[in-house]
């Protein structure tokens, strides 16, 4: 075997082992995760359900309790308006990679779209999460049962429904929610 060849596969041994001792460690590998699924959410895109596959989502029900001031928001409240429904986690990496985008997407927005970030996380973790990140949206829990339409099995999902309470968009994984594409999506079922 050449010299060269000796070098790589130390260069290479080398890279191997510091990967898996990085790995190791959770504080390490969870910012790994976490700008894994920030250079995906850039390629993960969210898209418009095609109009016949559009369902209605069931108002009735669903009750969420705010983190802000303990109050309970009825579903059937935000009837006739865009609503952005996220659900997601403070220990998950593809929600965190996430919210950064989102949190820019509803200061812009917030005062026309309703935003449903929804978590089953506690509140006091949430409050920690928000102030060590700098975020400022309301929190909910949900307090009753979720839609069917809107049930999810993994996080994070995220729903946006137009004004006639059809899902528009669909989207499983983190996504650079405040892309342009995203945008002009609103503003166009803002116009409806």
């Amino acid at each position: 075997m050449g010299k060269t060849n000796k070098n790589s596969m130390r260069i290479s041994t080398i890279i191997g082992i510091a990967l898996v001792v990085v790995l190791i460690f959770p504080q390490t590998r969870r910012t790994i995760q976490i700008g894994l699924h920030k250079a995906l959410s850039l390629v993960n895109q969210s898209s418009l359900i095609d109009l016949e596959d559009r369902k209605s989502v069931d108002y009735a029900d669903w009750k969420l309790k705010s983190d802000r001031d303990d109050t309970t928001l009825k579903f059937e409240d935000t009837k006739g308006k865009v609503v952005f429904i996220n659900f997601w986690a403070t220990w998950c990496p593809p929600c965190i990679a996430e919210m950064p985008s989102i949190q820019e997407l509803y200061n812009d927005y917030n005062d026309r779209v309703v935003f449903l970030f929804v978590t089953k996380d506690g509140f006091e973790t949430v409050d920690k999460f928000k102030i060590k990140r700098g975020f400022n949206f309301e929190v909910f829990n949900p307090i009753s049962k979720t839609p069917t339409e809107l049930v999810t099995g993994s996080i994070p999902r995220t729903f946006i429904v137009n004004k006639k309470g059809k899902i528009v968009v669909d989207e499983s994984g983190a996504v650079d929610w405040n892309s342009v594409k995203v945008r002009q999506q609103l503003d166009n079922l803002l116009l409806e």
